[in-house]
């Protein structure tokens, strides 16, 4: 898994890298990602400062210059609706970010409620105010499928508001989870092993909600919000049952949620619509190129690339060879800013640094023949052990996963806001 040929490959990369100094110099990967439907940012971790703060970097540019319509990122559905609100100046909006991002209230709260996301919400909120009337408001949307009951909420919150027919059938698919008090491992208990299912009524809201949209004529994204969010009910349903089976099944039901519900939000902006995605390197880096094909696992980058082709997606890799990090050592657990030790010899990370210890950029397409081996590259998640460095290195083939890659030296923890952090 790490690199034999090391000199070769620091060779290479010394002279084919772009360095990276200011953030003009993103502009290579402006230029080369400009014509996709699809732009996949990634990260190596959840908490690193320049991951965000690179990202907000290349995603103004993308906006600004190429025309991208809206933001997807790795959260939930519903906190960020507000802070989409927020950033289109919409009716009952925050009447400040910070306020907005109060509704990421569930842990991992650091991965959204931070200072580097409450600096790009500002940005896309002065964007979208200085649009001409007829222009189209950026928006900023969570793809994943972890809120099953804020979802269901939210889709009753409003269906009371608005006297709908569909209110009904909501109340009746939220009555089914009642019973479980809110957690997610006891009903995929009971689902997986007693039959004892809520799949059918949520089905059937979905259905309900996916005609209304058909239908709608003044308020599409409100009709967009609650199907979506009765979507995030009917996969979470499926990836909670599926969860306590272990295997690979629930990752890929929740991919599948993340790009199904992508596809949802281009087609409300229409045929042309251009998309920029916020996840981990883990879901926006092709799974082909890594160890989780053999595991049966699929991502975001592998099924966007085969539903729309590779060269209507660009996909971009972040990485670092030490620094801090903002994680936890358990789910749930305690934030802490811990230390990330030095890549592990022979690692991309590690060859990366001994190609110069300046921060980089590797347009990978470019070169797919010279970076085409296998190799370790960190992947650091929410959960993290520094001393147990040695399993958060995933075999890849780079220019296969992306079509380029970010490399900053020395990485930063990113700042939560309002959240006590611990320094280990």
């Amino acid at each position: 898994m790490f690199h034999s040929d090391a000199e070769k490959l620091i060779g290479q990369i010394r002279e084919r890298s772009i360095p990276l100094n200011r953030p003009d110099d993103l502009d290579a990967i402006v230029e080369a990602a400009a014509d996709a439907r699809v732009v996949l940012l990634g990260e190596a971790s959840h908490g690193t400062s320049e991951f965000y703060t690179l990202r907000m970097e290349i995603t103004k540019r993308l906006i600004r210059t190429k025309g991208f319509h809206f933001v997807a990122v790795e959260g939930d559905w519903p906190s960020c609706g507000t802070l989409n609100r927020y950033v289109k100046n919409a009716p009952g909006a925050a009447v400040s970010v910070r306020e907005a991002l109060e509704d990421f209230n569930r842990w991992p709260t650091w991965m959204w409620a931070n200072r580097e996301v409450m600096e790009l919400a500002d940005w896309l909120r002065k964007h979208n105010d200085e649009l001409s009337q007829s222009g189209r408001k950026v928006g900023f949307y969570g793809l994943d499928v972890y809120s099953l009951w804020e979802s269901m909420e939210e889709v009753i919150r409003h269906l009371e508001r608005t006297g709908a027919s569909e209110l009904q059938t909501a109340k009746e698919a939220f009555a089914c989870f009642d019973p479980f008090s809110r957690d997610p491992q006891t009903y995929g208990v009971s689902a997986a092993f007693f039959s004892d299912t809520c799949e059918d009524e949520v089905v059937k809201l979905l259905s309900e909600l996916r005609a209304k949209r058909k239908r709608a004529e003044e308020d599409a994204e409100a009709a967009l919000h609650d199907e979506v969010n009765a979507l995030v009910a009917v996969n979470a349903e499926r990836y909670y049952r599926s969860m306590v089976r272990g295997g690979p099944e629930s990752w890929n039901i929740r991919d599948e949620h993340m790009v199904e519900a992508l596809n949802r939000v281009r087609a409300f902006y229409g045929p042309d619509a251009k998309a920029i995605v916020w996840e981990h390197n883990t879901h926006i880096g092709d799974a082909r190129a890594t160890d989780m094909a053999e595991e049966g696992m699929v991502n975001v980058g592998q099924l966007v690339r085969e539903q729309l082709g590779r060269d209507q997606v660009f996909a971009v890799g972040f990485g670092s060879h030490r620094g801090t990090v903002i994680a936890a050592r358990e789910w749930g657990g305690e934030i802490e800013r811990m230390d990330v030790p030095p890549a592990i010899d022979g690692s991309w990370e590690d060859l990366m640094h001994r190609a110069g210890r300046e921060d980089k950029i590797v347009m990978l397409r470019e070169h797919e023949d010279l970076f085409a081996e296998t190799i370790g590259h960190r992947a650091i998640g929410v959960v993290y052990h520094p001393r147990r460095e040695r399993g958060n290195y995933v075999p890849s083939r780079m220019s296969s996963r992306y079509d380029a890659f970010v490399y900053v030296d020395v990485t930063k923890a990113l700042e939560p806001l309002q959240v006590e952090v611990l320094h280990v």
